[in-house]
C-alpha cells in the first residue's frame, strides 16, 4: 500500500510539479476571474466532441465562446476584459456547452463551480458565477489544534425551532454561542457542499466546490467559520468523497456525455444501496478534483479538517453491502480491498498534513481497518480519528433488548475499551444516524410517549421518566470518559431533544415539523429537559478542566456483575457508575491508583460531578461537602481505596 502511495506521489511531483501545485488547480479550472478583468475556464472533458461556455454574458449563444481543446481531455478559453471591467459580471448564471459524441448539446454546470442557486420554480439548479467586488475577509486566526476534541455535530438547515431552512446568519448569531456555553470546541458541518435533495442530508452531493446556497451565500458561511474562530471553535467539515448524487443536469454525472469520465463506467461505477455514482482513484483527473477540492475548502472558507463519509464504502469492492467485519485480518487485505480507494486516501492526508499540519482528518469507517489511524509513513492511512462506530449500536442493543438486572457490565466496557492501539477514537452515544426518521434517540427509546405528557416538573415524576433522565446522562458520562480520545454528540441530543429527524419529502408532505431542533425547550424552566442540558454542559466543562480525553485510557477496576457497578480511573479522576435498577450501596470501596490530595495525615477526594444532583433532575441523595478518604488498603489489584 505504501509502495502504490509513494509511486502515485513520485508521478505527481515529476508530472505535475509537486503536490502544492497540483493540488492548487481549484484556482485555474472552472471559470476564474483574473486580475486584469478577464476570465480563464478550463474544463475536463476527455468524452466531449467539442466544448462552449454560454450565459447572461453572450445572450446565451451556445457557439459564440468555444473552448481551446489541450491534451489529456482538458479544454480551456481565454474570455479578454472590456474596458478593463470582466466580461462575465458577478451574479450571472453560466453553463459549459458539450457536444457529446453523438452529437448533442449538453447543458452543464461546472465541476469547479463555486456558487449555484435554485429558483423555487425551478427544479434543476442554476450555476452563478460569484465574484463579488469585495468578499469577505477573515479577522481571526484558526485555533491551535485541540489535544481534546469535543465535537458538537451540526446542520445549519435545522438549526432552529422554526419549521424553514434556517441560516448561515441564524447559526453564526443563535447556535454558535449555545455551542460555547456547553462546552464543546469543535463544531462538525454536515449537508454543506452543495446537494440538490434537501432530504438526502447532504450525502448526494451534485456541486463539490459549492457551499449550500440554500443556507445563504458563501461569505456567510465564511462569516460564520470566523466568528466559530473568534470563539476558540474548531470548525471540521462533512466531506463526501465516497459517492456523488445522479443528477446530470446539476451534477457530475455523465458530465461530458459519457458513462464514465469522474466515476468508473458500468455496473462498477454504480452504488446499489445508495444509488449513486462512484468516483475511480485511479484516475488522474479524480485525484485533481478531489484532492483540489479539499485544499478549497481549507484555504477559501478556514475550515479546520474534515470528517470523510462512508470510508467504509471507499475501502471495499463490496462497499460494506452484505458484510459483517470480525476483525479476522484476512478481512481487510486482499482482491476485496479497493486499494485505489485507499491510496487516495492516503494521498489525501498526506496532503492536509504536508500543507496544513494544524487540520484535523476523521474516518468514518464501521470495518476497523487496522493502521488507518496511523502515520502514512508507517503504510497506514494517515488519519488522525476514527468514528468508534460500534459504542451507540451497542447501547442501542442493550435498551431495545435487556431487562436493567440484565445489563452485562463487562460487555459494556468491552465496547467501550475495544479500540486498536495507538489509534484514536471519536466516541459516542449516538449521533444523527439515531436521530433520524426510521430510529430513535437515546432519550426517545427510554422515555418514549411519555415525554410528550410528563416532562413538565409540575407533574409528578414517573418511574419511566426518572429512570429515562438518569440513564441518559450516565450512558453519556461513562461515553465520554470511557469510550475514546474524543467525543462527538449530534446537536439537540444533549438535552434529550424528543421524537426524530425527518427532512420534508413526498411521504410526509413536504412538511418541515421534524426538520428543526427545539433549543426552546432547554430554556422553559418548567420543562425537564434543562437537568439535561446542564448535565452535558458541566460534564464538557469537566472534562476541559482535566482533559481525560488527552489521557492515556482509562484504567478499569471493576466492572461487578451481580453489583451493577463499574469503576475505573482516568486523568487522575475516579469515575464510579451505579447501573444497578433499585440498589444504592453504603461504604462501597472502590479500588484507586492515586492516593489523592495530602492534607496532613491523610489523602481525601470529593465529589466533582454527580448525576444525582438535583441542577441535574437527581434525587440528590449525596452530600457534596462529604470527603472520601483513601487508605492503604489494596482493592481490586490496585494499592490504595477508598470507602464511598
Amino acid at each position: 500500500r505504501y509502495s502504490l502511495f509513494y509511486n502515485r506521489l513520485k508521478n505527481i511531483e515529476e508530472c505535475e510539479g509537486g503536490l502544492d501545485k497540483f493540488t492548487k488547480s481549484y484556482k485555474t479550472f472552472g471559470v476564474n476571474q483574473l486580475e486584469d478583468g478577464g476570465i480563464y475556464c478550463k474544463e475536463w472533458a476527455p468524452g466531449a466532441e467539442a466544448v462552449f461556455l454560454a450565459g447572461d454574458f453572450n445572450g446565451w449563444n451556445p457557439f459564440s465562446h468555444p473552448y481551446k481543446k489541450l491534451e489529456y481531455g482538458k479544454w480551456e478559453l481565454f474570455i479578454p476584459p472590456e474596458d478593463g471591467c470582466s466580461p462575465v459580471p458577478h451574479g450571472s448564471k453560466l453553463k459549459v456547452v458539450i457536444r457529446a459524441q453523438n452529437g448533442a448539446l449538453l447543458y452543464r454546470i461546472s465541476p469547479w463551480a463555486r456558487y449555484v442557486v435554485r429558483d423555487e420554480d425551478k427544479v434543476n439548479y442554476d450555476w452563478v458565477h460569484w465574484n463579488p467586488p469585495q468578499s469577505y475577509i477573515h479577522k481571526n486566526p484558526s485555533p491551535k489544534r485541540l489535544k481534546s476534541l469535543r465535537i458538537y455535530e451540526s446542520h445549519v438547515g435545522i438549526a432552529s425551532p422554526e419549521g424553514k431552512v434556517a441560516s448561515y446568519k441564524n447559526f453564526t448569531y443563535n447556535v454558535l454561542p449555545r455551542i460555547k456555553d456547553l462546552g464543546y470546541n469543535c463544531v462538525q458541518l454536515m449537508a454543506i457542499m452543495e446537494h440538490a435533495y434537501y432530504a438526502s442530508f447532504g450525502y448526494q452531493v451534485t456541486s463539490f466546490f459549492a457551499a449550500s446556497s440554500r443556507y445563504g451565500t458563501p461569505d456567510d458561511l465564511k462569516e460564520m467559520i470566523d466568528v466559530a474562530h473568534s470563539m476558540g471553535i474548531t470548525v471540521l467539515l462533512d466531506v463526501v468523497h465516497s459517492h456523488a448524487s445522479k443528477n446530470s443536469e446539476d451534477g457530475l454525472n455523465q458530465f461530458d456525455g459519457t458513462d464514465s469520465c469522474f466515476f468508473h463506467s458500468g455496473y462498477r461505477g454504480n452504488h446499489q444501496l445508495w444509488d449513486s455514482r462512484l468516483f475511480d482513484y485511479a484516475n488522474w483527473e479524480v485525484l485533481r478534483f478531489l484532492l483540489s477540492n479539499l485544499r478549497m475548502w481549507i484555504e477559501d472558507y478556514r475550515f479546520d479538517g474534515f470528517r470523510f463519509d462512508g470510508v467504509t464504502s471507499m475501502l471495499y469492492h463490496h462497499h460494506g453491502i452484505g458484510t459483517g467485519f470480525s476483525g479476522d485480518y484476512n478481512e481487510y487485505f486482499g482482491l476485496h480491498v479497493d486499494e485505489d480507494a485507499l491510496c487516495y486516501l492516503m494521498l489525501a492526508n498526506h496532503m492536509i498534513n504536508s500543507l496544513h499540519p494544524e487540520c484535523i482528518t476523521i474516518a468514518e469507517d464501521v470495518s476497523g481497518m487496522p493502521a488507518l489511524c496511523r502515520p502514512v509513513a508507517e503504510g497506514g492511512g494517515g488519519f488522525d480519528y476514527r468514528l468508534a462506530m460500534a459504542i451507540p449500536d451497542k447501547w442501542i442493543q442493550i435498551i431495545k433488548e435487556l431487562k436493567d438486572e440484565d445489563w452485562n457490565m463487562g460487555n459494556i466496557v468491552h465496547t467501550l475499551t475495544n479500540r486498536r492501539y495507538e489509534e484514536k477514537y471519536i466516541a459516542y452515544a449516538e449521533s444523527h444516524d439515531q436521530a433520524l426518521v426510521g430510529d430513535k434517540t437515546l432519550a426517545f427509546r427510554l422515555m418514549d410517549a411519555e415525554m410528550y405528557t410528563n416532562m413538565s416538573v409540575l407533574m409528578p415524576l414517573t418511574p419511566i421518566i426518572d429512570r429515562g433522565i438518569q440513564l441518559h446522562k450516565m450512558i453519556r458520562l461513562i461515553t465520554h470518559a470511557l469510550g475514546g480520545e474524543s467525543y462527538l454528540n449530534f446537536m439537540g441530543n444533549e438535552f434529550g431533544h424528543p421524537e426524530w429527524l425527518d427532512f420534508p419529502r413526498i411521504g410526509n408532505n413536504e412538511s418541515y415539523h421534524y426538520a428543526r431542533r427545539q433549543f426552546n425547550l432547554t430554556e422553559d424552566d418548567l420543562l425537564r429537559y434543562k437537568f439535561l442540558n446542564a448535565f452535558d454542559r458541566d460534564m464538557n466543562k469537566l472534562e476541559e478542566r482535566f482533559g481525560w480525553l488527552a489521557s492515556p485510557q482509562a484504567y478499569v477496576s471493576e466492572k461487578h456483575e451481580s453489583n451493577k457497578v463499574i469503576a475505573f480511573e482516568r486523568a487522575g479522576l475516579i469515575f464510579i457508575f451505579n447501573f444497578h435498577p433499585y440498589q444504592s450501596y453504603v461504604d462501597y470501596r472502590v479500588g484507586i491508583e492515586t492516593p489523592g490530595k495530602y492534607p496532613f495525615l491523610c489523602f481525601k477526594y470529593k465529589i466533582l460531578l454527580d448525576s444525582d444532583a438535583g441542577e441535574y433532575g437527581g434525587h440528590q441523595r449525596l452530600d457534596h461537602n462529604t470527603e472520601y478518604f483513601s487508605e492503604e488498603y489494596s482493592h481490586n489489584y490496585r494499592p490504595n481505596s477508598i470507602m464511598v
